[in-house]
């Protein structure tokens, strides 16, 4: 199983956490706090595609890679949509500008998982 996926996924944890005390340091709690709920907006959808691919099959052909990236994907929508929902409805008051704010900085550390990969690549040392 390749550990790329739960590093990325802490890292996206770290950047929703130091963003969140961030904001809560300059503008306050409700900024704070909605920042951290934007990163769970982001992390929660991302574990469950990450679970989907991650989890071992009993076909290990390639379409059922496709087959469960497809509803891994699809689920991470729905996640999401379900997630902002739940934020815009429940949470009194919020912070939009946060919120956006911890979601986009979250998935921005996705591209962290390139870095993490190619640091792999080069240890190995004869390049396979």
């Amino acid at each position: 199983m390749d550990v790329t996926i739960f590093r990325v996924l802490l890292w996206q944890l770290v950047t929703g956490l130091v963003l969140a005390v961030v904001l809560w340091g300059v503008f306050g709690r409700v900024a704070g706090y909605s920042g951290f709920l934007g990163s769970l907006t982001c992390l929660l959808p991302n574990g469950f595609l990450a679970l989907r691919l991650a989890v071992v099959r009993k076909d290990k052909g390639a379409q059922a890679l496709v087959n469960a990236a497809w509803i891994g994907e699809i689920g991470k929508l729905a996640l999401t949509v379900l997630c902002f929902t739940l934020v815009f409805t429940l949470v009194r008051p919020l912070s939009a500008a946060a919120l956006f704010a911890g979601f986009i900085a979250t998935q921005l550390a996705t591209f962290s998982g390139f870095l993490m990969r190619s640091e792999q690549d080069t240890e190995n040392g004869n390049g396979s």
